[in-house]
């Protein structure tokens, strides 16, 4: 058969998903439409998509071997260019697909370090992206330069020598060390700053939730910050901090963070780390959700287990349901009465959450209630004693509270700081 390669240069991609033991085939069809909203921020055109169902993945191919050759066969007349599976492959499994099927095959890991290297624009979101990039690759060299292995023995080949192998694998540790290094300083510098706020005693929100919930366009709003806004996944990836006056007069600093995702590599978590940060070290989240999406609890709990992963669980949460301009409306008698149900169910859930749309301004006027209210509590401060056995007990207010001072008095640890009023509440025993 004569092979004929699509004139367009944009990337026609063929995208793959395994229905696993105790996936169902209702989780692994949101995935797979979040692979293609994956595909398409990157820039490619989905033809078409396939899926197995496996107890476990193969080891040499990932999908099983016939299946891997009817894609071989079918690729070819749908001028495919790349193939994307929605899980991380292996360095065998990678090497082995793209021998077989003679594509470029790339995974869910690879298609979300692309994104976010095409979408860092400072030098601080460039360095965490190489970072991720370099530690996503280096267990891959030894298949990548499997056919650069040492030559054949002889004259001339005896010795220590490296391999090209050894010598690329050694570049990008030294690289790796370097970038990790640079970060560090960017945490300090972040470090630094973050004190500066606290001697002002200025709160600071840490503005989170799922891509493309709308993070970017609340804080344009409230703040009259010029982010961009686009309907895709990881539109900013920058973080950008800006103040905001509450009608009581109390300054708050809102800052954005990067959007959190189903399966975002462990990778890119720790390479984000230096902005992360501001997630774990903030007074107050407020957790956008768009409330229109179909997959709203998965949202949700995604945003949940990333913030757990950095230690950030337990912070006092503003819940921000957004889009209600965009709920669907499928009658105009019914419509509008089903729309409110729904909001009010989740409300209702959630206490003290609020529902508005940060495109039009809805609803925006309770939020700005809602943060006032949410932060009543710092403007009172809070004395303790703690023994300094229970650490578990100082490292909590550290993580939940905004500590104004800390010091030493024998066994104990004596601490001013403000805290929301359930954790005030729970350490009653500690209070002066």
């Amino acid at each position: 058969m004569i092979e004929t390669r699509p004139k367009k240069t944009q990337e026609r991609a063929l995208l793959i998903g395994l229905e696993k033991a105790g996936v169902s085939k209702w989780d692994l069809r949101d995935s797979m439409d979040e692979l293609r909203e994956l595909a398409s921020s990157a820039g490619a055109e989905v033809v078409d998509t396939v899926t197995q169902k496996l107890q476990r993945p193969t080891a040499p191919y990932y999908i099983g071997k016939g299946k891997a050759e009817s894609i071989k066969d079918s690729i070819i007349d749908q001028q495919v260019t790349s193939i994307i599976f929605d899980d991380e492959l292996s360095p065998a499994q990678g090497r082995n697909l793209e021998n077989l099927l003679a594509r470029k095959v790339l995974d869910r890991t690879q298609l979300i370090l692309d994104i976010f290297a095409q979408r860092a624009r400072s030098r601080e979101g460039r360095l965490q992206i190489e970072l991720a990039q370099l530690q996503y690759l280096l267990p891959r060299l030894t298949r990548m330069w499997h056919h650069l292995s040492r030559q054949t023995g002889g004259i001339g080949t005896r010795g220590p020598g490296e391999t090209q192998l050894e010598v690329d694998r050694r570049r990008v540790q030294e690289r790796i060390a370097r970038l990790e290094r640079e970060l560090e300083s960017v945490r300090k510098t972040r470090a630094v700053q973050r004190q500066g706020r606290k001697r002002h005693q200025w709160p600071v929100a840490a503005v989170v939730g799922y891509t493309n919930a709308g993070k970017s366009t609340l804080l344009n709003l409230l703040t009259g910050a010029d982010l961009v806004t686009e309907d895709r996944l990881f539109a900013t990836l920058d973080p950008t901090t800006r103040s905001f006056t509450l009608p009581n007069k109390q300054r708050l600093l809102l800052t954005d963070t990067v959007g959190f995702l189903r399966k975002l590599p462990h990778t890119l978590i720790e390479s984000f780390k230096a902005t992360l940060e501001e997630v774990s070290e903030a007074d107050l989240l407020i957790h956008v959700v768009d409330l229109s999406h179909a997959r709203i609890e998965e949202h949700m709990a995604a945003v949940d287990a990333v913030i757990k992963e950095l230690d950030a669980f337990g912070k006092q949460t503003v819940v921000v349901f957004n889009k209600i301009d965009t709920l669907d409306l499928p009658s105009p008698e019914s419509g509008p009465a089903r729309n409110r149900d729904l909001v009010d169910s989740y409300l209702k859930r959630f206490p003290g959450s609020v529902a508005i749309s940060a495109r039009t301004g809805e609803g925006v006027a309770n939020l700005v209630q809602a943060l006032q209210d949410a932060l009543g509590s710092w403007r009172l401060r809070s004395h303790f004693r703690i023994p300094v056995k229970e650490s578990a007990v100082i490292a909590e207010i550290h993580r939940v509270g905004h500590v104004l001072e800390l010091r030493y008095e024998g066994h104990d640890a004596v601490i001013v700081a403000h805290v929301p009023p359930h954790l005030e509440s729970k350490l009653g025993r500690y209070s002066q």
